[in-house]
């Protein structure tokens, strides 16, 4: 690790000494080592630069288990950048006229609930797009994640009743997956066609994106499609790619930086596209909209680009770097992380997509290639970012080990009493549906019934909490999960939580509220 820091330090000197954008050569060098630092097989780079392309190239392997090279054609599944086509297509049903912003979600999916129902009553189609819902981060993304749910969209829609705010509607940014799915219900009865027809068909053929799907089942070739690989206890390793239709709109879209250049030379353009940029596939008005900012961020630290806003627009999130407005957005599933930025006053656009899902890999290009079209000097991206990751692995390493080593010392000890009988049977959750606690070969199971991935091992560690330790071992999502008893000490609910502060948020344990349900 040592040798490869010190010549990424030696390539950040000299891209600092010149103080200009990276050339094609430089560009090389430095994707070349954010392969070797952070341990990615493959990564896919392009850069868009007043109306033209001047970098686009792959490097490493598409596939561990291929050894085939990727390149510009690669296809990757870009993950929630499709949350940006989303918010295109409702832009287009705006511009015809068949929608407005403003327009009420309940006046087109009227079986439409949320928590609250001021907040139903009042939520529109911005309101989809924007984070301030008033639910927490990644609030339902169990029903969606890991992939293996049986629920079915209209279960999901439905769901949102049950799922509780925890800040005021329209006042705070928390992330949310669920809502985009909403979104692209609304595409669906809008416009007479699936969201994936219409994304592919009004945003993808007439930019000519001709590799792109809306969704990993509709990829016509996959001769050059990427693998997935995620760590798995140490080993890199090559995992299934997300498939899951349910959640097309929020993340589905598979492409290739060849693709994405052309969506990103349009978004610069404000909609227009084409020759002499003859064709419109958006009005200027409706582009600006998206680019607005909806809702805000705290800024907590200026950083290196003196950044004095932040926001999220319509699918986009939305910052200043060095006086000029930054548009972008990041994307990760399993085993695959993609970034798209673009700032339009410079007419530049950075693509950048990866087949593991270290989010620093992107970050350390993206940044380096953007310091040299803003003029900022002295970063060393890859330095940077290899040191915080390291950080923060050790900081998660130490207390996962301890409540292992704990786990493990109570399991040593002779006479130790657990009485199964307390905590097995059937609990159901108003949102996430049955969760069975069962006794198989002296060990207590978990296992949900609508998603059954999230299976594993329940392990003792005092009182009455326990470790569930998942038997895919891929999903680096242990949980506590803590019983609480009645009167006659059994027990008749039970919350959970993420072990590891690194664990994905979409993991949304702390959401679940599992009570034991009522012997038939």
């Amino acid at each position: 690790m040592k040798k490869i820091l010190s010549l990424s330090l030696l390539l950040a000197v000299c891209i600092a000494a010149l103080s200009q954008p990276l050339t094609s050569e430089q560009i090389d060098k430095l994707a070349e080592q954010t392969l070797k630092v952070f341990n990615v097989p493959g990564i896919s780079v392009a850069v868009v630069k007043d109306g033209q392309v001047v970098h686009m190239k792959g490097y490493g392997v598409s596939s561990i288990a291929t050894g085939k090279k990727a390149d510009e054609n690669t296809l990757y599944a870009i993950a929630s950048n499709s949350k940006a086509f989303t918010s295109a297509a409702l832009g287009i049903l705006v511009d015809e006229g068949k929608l407005r912003w403003d327009t009420k979600v309940i006046d087109i999916i009227p079986e439409f609930r949320l928590y609250n129902a001021y907040v139903t009553e009042d939520f529109n189609i911005k309101d989809l797009l924007s984070h301030r819902s008033g639910m927490g981060l990644g609030a339902g993304d169990l029903m969606l994640w890991p992939d293996s749910s049986s629920f079915t969209k209209e279960e999901i829609i439905h769901n949102l009743r049950y799922l509780k705010q925890t800040s005021s509607f329209r006042t705070k940014y928390d992330y949310d997956n669920l809502l985009y799915l909403v979104a692209g219900e609304v595409v669906d009865r809008v416009s007479g066609q699936s969201w994936e027809e219409f994304i592919e068909e009004r945003i993808m053929k007439p930019l000519g994106m001709t590799s792109s799907a809306a969704s990993y089942n509709r990829v016509r070739d996959r001769s050059n499609l990427m693998d997935a690989h995620i760590p798995v206890e140490g080993v890199l390793k090559v995992v299934p790619m997300y498939q899951s239709s349910l959640f097309n709109s929020g993340a589905g879209v598979i492409s290739s930086v060849s693709d994405m250049s052309k969506w990103v030379m349009m978004h610069i353009n404000r909609g227009s596209f084409g020759e002499s940029n003859s064709k419109q596939l958006l009005r200027e008005a409706t582009h600006r909209e998206m680019w607005t900012p909806q809702t805000i961020i705290p800024v907590r630290n200026p950083g290196p680009y003196r950044s004095h806003f932040s926001a999220y627009g319509l699918g986009w999130g939305l910052t200043d770097v060095a006086g000029y407005l930054q548009a972008s957005h990041t994307g990760g599933l399993g085993g695959v992380v993609t970034q798209v930025t673009i700032i339009p006053e410079l007419k530049l656009g950075i693509i950048v997509f990866t087949n593991q899902q270290e989010g620093a890999a992107f970050t350390a290009i993206t940044n380096s290639i953007k310091d040299g079209y803003l003029g900022v000097k002295g970063n060393d991206w890859i330095k940077t970012l290899s040191e915080n990751v390291e950080r923060n692995r050790a900081e998660a390493k130490k207390i996962t080990d301890e409540v292992w080593a704990k786990v493990e010392s109570q399991r040593s000890k002779s006479g130790l009493p657990v009485n199964h009988e307390v905590y097995t049977g059937t609990y159901t959750d108003n949102w996430f549906g049955d969760i069975v606690i069962s006794e198989v070969g002296g060990k207590i199971r978990f296992r949900s019934v609508k998603s059954p991935q999230l299976r594993g091992d329940m392990l003792f560690y005092n009182a009455n909490t326990f470790v569930v330790k998942w038997d895919d071992r891929s999903m680096d999502a242990d949980a506590w999960v803590v019983f609480s008893l009645d009167k006659e000490g059994k027990a008749q609910s039970f919350s959970m939580d993420a072990i590891s502060p690194l664990t994905d948020f979409s993991y949304d344990f702390h959401d679940l509220s599992p009570k034991r349900k009522e012997d038939k």
